[in-house]
């Protein structure tokens, strides 16, 4: 299984704003969504958080947008883990329109592990560290012309 996600989606008319294109805040949720996606690939989702009693949250986001994107268009969402330590997560993220082969933004969110039932902080079971790899050094996560289906 390779350790970038890509999540293809269509852009429809709810996730456009009055100015015409792809609101910034729907990028966000998109980072979630493709997250999301890609744990649930990994076989470490929602289900086994809850039977675990630990989950990773959200902590930080940085985002930069580059260009926008309007409806209709297609759009792979990439993501992959970049770093993790017994407490902490990195995960990246680009969006990418194949049309015009234009990174669309970029996004990095810091994840941490929390107890469940208490939302305190919680150090990373075995079954996180060994699901949760960072991506190898010489992959090159940008490089659209390799399909990671």
């Amino acid at each position: 299984m390779s350790a970038i996600f890509d999540l293809k989606l269509t852009v429809n008319p709810e996730h456009i704003d009055q100015l015409g294109h792809v609101n910034n805040v729907r990028y966000v949720q998109w980072m979630q969504d493709v997250a999301t996606a890609h744990i649930e690939r990994l076989g470490l989702g929602l289900k086994q958080y809850l039977e675990m009693n630990h989950a990773m949250v959200a902590v930080e986001h940085h985002v930069q947008y580059r260009k926008a994107a309007f409806e209709g268009e297609e759009i792979i969402l990439r993501t992959w883990l970049d770093a993790i330590d017994s407490l902490y997560l990195s995960r990246q993220y680009v969006f990418y329109r194949p049309k015009d082969q234009s990174v669309l933004f970029v996004g990095k969110t810091k994840w941490a592990c929390v107890e469940i039932s208490t939302g305190r902080p919680k150090r990373m079971s075995p079954t996180f560290t060994q699901t949760y790899q960072p991506l190898a050094q010489e992959i090159n996560p940008i490089d659209f012309t390799v399909n990671y289906d």
